[in-house]
């Protein structure tokens, strides 16, 4: 018995053999570990027909022929009633073809018929070699060329090329609108330059990176004390009703402004501040300022913990942990030395600030309203984590309203999402 899912030219054989025998296609199917219905469908798609003949006087196969009287139809010339007339079948407006019973049911062809050689009906025979060579034409087929019309496809680029070409992915598109095709097959056209866009268009492009030279291993500071990774796990092990929100910051170009990231794993949902140098002191009087947005019970029932990297401007995890009334606003913990993977939903989803600002920008003359306006667009774009839901579809749930509210986060509509450099260029 074959386990592929297609059936093979022995199989194919066994088919037209059993066929001969009047065997049933329950007992063909067992025998090759198939549904009935694969092989009833074999049958009918791939049988082939055969004009009816007899040893009687003429070669007519039409349905009417019995209760038919008519004469001179193919030429007034005919002496033949046109039931004993062959060339009347392809021109009689009244004709229909003769079909069996055997060929309107199971098996569905005239292999194994014992009257099929003085039958003048039309036939239909499965043969094993001719279904193989017409399956495998098939198969060929379907993996070559483009399956639309000019029309069909030129509609398509229409659709698909300006959203791309505002940064939006082809995982998105297809998701928000009706694509005739799925998903793999728009790459591949995209692929084979069949739009107005190609592959170097998509978000996200390959890069080589020059591999980097291990260092050696960094030993924990004072900071890092009760904060590791290990310490975290510890922790919300024992609380594990409670967010997780993974901190980074994202640089422009060198001694400029620099971004604090703030992402809740929950719902993917990402926030963004500026910071007008890359200090302890930048990172503090963001803290600060959202604790007097949300008030400090909201922003620990937000943030209740905070899992970050080693960078020196999270270095005094006290400040951080503690308002300037020493009352507690969150936890701080550290992922291990060089192991960014620990916070990789925050420095994937940094991914898409670099759509709209590649390494090298500035973020010198940018305001925290463009960061905004750019946050927008990236937690609209929908997720297939989140089963193509947008971050902030799903923070609705998971989030306090008033923090939405307060912090200005706001559902772009799908097609008028951008994530390129033309964002903020236009506002």
């Amino acid at each position: 018995m074959s386990e592929n899912m297609h059936l093979t030219l022995d199989e194919r054989n066994y088919i037209e053999q059993e066929l001969m025998k009047n065997t049933s296609f329950k007992e063909i199917a067992h025998y090759l570990g198939k549904d009935p219905s694969t092989i009833s469908k074999e049958i009918k798609k791939h049988r082939i027909k055969k004009e009816g003949q007899s040893i009687h006087i003429g070669f007519n196969h039409c349905a009417r022929r019995y209760n038919c009287h008519r004469k001179n139809i193919c030429s007034t010339r005919c002496k033949k009633e046109c039931r004993q007339c062959k060339d009347c079948n392809s021109v009689c407006p009244d004709f229909e073809d003769g079909i069996c019973l055997r060929l309107k049911r199971a098996p569905f062809v005239c292999n194994g018929c014992s009257n099929r050689f003085n039958c003048r009906n039309t036939k239909y025979y499965y043969r094993a070699l001719p279904s193989f060579n017409k399956y495998k034409d098939i198969l060929s087929e379907s993996r070559q060329g483009i399956n639309m019309t000019e029309l069909e496809l030129s509609n398509l680029d229409k659709l698909i090329s300006p959203l791309i070409k505002q940064g939006q992915s082809i995982s998105h598109i297809y998701q928000t609108h009706d694509i005739p095709c799925s998903r793999s097959t728009l790459y591949r056209y995209l692929a084979k330059n069949c739009f107005s866009v190609g592959p170097l268009d998509l978000p996200r492009k390959v890069r080589m990176k020059k591999r980097k030279e291990k260092r050696t291993k960094l030993k924990d500071t004072k900071a890092r004390t009760n904060r590791t990774y290990e310490d975290f796990q510890k922790y919300i092990e024992l609380h594990p009703d409670l967010p997780i929100v993974e901190m980074d910051t994202v640089e422009g170009t060198k001694g400029g402004k620099v971004l604090l990231t703030l992402l809740f794993r929950a719902s993917r949902l990402m926030l963004a501040f500026i910071l007008f140098e890359k200090t302890q002191k930048e990172v503090l009087r963001v803290f600060n300022m959202l604790e007097h947005e949300l008030g400090n019970e909201l922003f620990e029932k937000t943030f209740p913990i905070i899992l970050t990297d080693n960078g020196t401007e999270f270095g005094n995890p006290l400040s951080l942990e503690f308002n300037e009334d020493g009352i507690g606003r969150t936890r701080i913990f550290y992922c291990n030395p060089r192991a960014s993977y620990q916070k990789g939903m925050i420095e994937k989803n940094h991914e898409f600030i670099r759509y709209v600002f590649p390494k090298g920008s500035s973020f010198d003359n940018l305001l925290q309203t463009d960061i905004d306006l750019m946050i927008n667009h990236i937690n609209s774009l929908g997720r297939n984590s989140l089963n193509w839901f947008a971050p902030i579809d799903v923070a609705k749930f998971t989030l306090d309203k008033e923090v939405l509210k307060k912090l200005n986060l706001k559902k772009i509509k799908p097609d008028e999402i951008q994530l390129n450099p033309k964002l903020l260029k236009k506002n």
